[in-house]
């Protein structure tokens, strides 16, 4: 069904003819009213999407073991069958692909808009024609717009696909569409779902770790300010149990300080394989040119210092530290553009006007 005439996604125009947008760089394969063939597949599940669900595992079981204590202590405090709020809870993941869930999670957590009639009406030719290439059903997703002065796009959910407002008005429409085409590479993928699965079950872990560190701290220092041996016992119990679990579960705990690494490495790998899915559309030197204008408005500022003896020299920003580097979830740009240089070859793509994409 066509976005035009569902109800569920109210105010949308009907589509207009790309020369009704003014200038128009978008070389438009698919027209209005041209025969659109769609894959069987919609979806898959990539090795990034798999690991990035294998990731999360060690945080799902501690969130199913938060959940199990809390269910025996509504057992014994209300009668309540443990399996019910296991089940509930377990199920609850379906909420990722469910319509009205992913616009409360669009409008309240991801702080993102419906869009005005003017930018629907630049951006649906711009999403059909990059949908259409795909052999994806566009009218399956819905476009959102974040308020923002940047450029930037994200895939949310399960349908969701955001792009700032200031991409929208500044982006030649080929760029645009080439952030739209990544975009969907990442639900076609599997990224967006599976990355929301996992930080969906992490959250009552999540909640109860972050309980018990507090706690600890204040135990800690209400006890250390009364007596400092009883502040030395309560650290080597801490300790004890520490080395206790660890016994237990074979060292698994030892891995966790390894997880938001290891997390980064498959997120840099998922934001390559969008731009694999976006070259393969056609829209490799659009990209590169988002790249390349990222590059130039994020090279490091130069200026001037004055040294104590007078004499003056010249002073960057400082670079990311290689910590901060490795727990980045993107590549840096030079990276993308060396992984795209395959489907560059002999298009002579240079570095054009316009803003980076974020």
């Amino acid at each position: 069904m066509d976005q035009a005439s569902d109800p569920s996604y109210p105010g949308y125009p009907p589509e207009p003819a790309p020369a009704e947008l003014g200038p128009d760089d978008l070389e438009y394969r698919n027209a209005p009213g041209t025969r659109v063939f769609h894959h069987a597949r919609q979806r898959r599940t990539d090795a990034t999407a798999w690991g990035t669900l294998a990731l999360h595992i060690p945080g799902f079981l501690l969130s199913l073991a938060v959940v199990l204590l809390t269910a025996l202590l509504l057992e014994v405090w209300l009668g309540l069958p443990v399996w019910v709020p296991t089940t509930l809870w377990i199920t609850s993941g379906a909420l990722v692909f469910h319509r009205p869930s992913e616009r409360f999670l669009a409008r309240h957590l991801l702080r993102l808009q419906r869009p005005l009639p003017e930018e629907l009406a630049r951006l649906h030719p711009v999403w059909r024609e990059v949908t259409a290439r795909a052999g994806i059903d566009g009218t399956r997703y819905e476009l959102w717009i974040e308020d923002s002065d940047g450029i930037n796009a994200s895939a949310a959910a399960g349908h969701i696909v955001g792009v700032t407002r200031h991409a929208v008005e500044r982006l030649p429409t080929a760029q645009l569409a080439a952030v739209l085409a990544h975009e969907l590479g990442h639900h076609t993928g599997g990224h967006a779902w599976s990355g929301l699965l996992g930080w969906w079950y992490e959250q009552p872990g999540r909640h109860m770790w972050r309980a018990l560190n507090v706690l600890a701290i204040r135990l800690y220092r209400s006890v250390s300010m009364s007596s400092y041996m009883a502040g030395a016992l309560l650290v080597g119990l801490v300790a004890w149990l520490a080395f206790v679990t660890v016994s237990e579960t074979y060292g698994l705990p030892l891995l966790l300080p390894a997880l938001p690494y290891l997390t980064a490495a498959v997120a840099r790998r998922a934001e390559l394989r969008a731009d694999e899915h976006a070259a393969v559309l056609g829209f490799a030197p659009m990209l590169a040119q988002v790249l390349h204008g990222w590059i130039a408005e994020e090279r490091p500022a130069t200026g001037r210092a004055t040294l104590p003896g007078g004499a003056a020299v010249a002073t960057a920003a400082a670079e990311p530290g290689f910590l901060a580097r490795l727990l980045s979830s993107h590549p840096d740009h030079r990276t993308r553009l060396h992984h795209l240089q395959p489907y560059l070859a002999g298009q002579g793509v240079t570095p054009q006007g316009g803003h980076p994409l974020g």
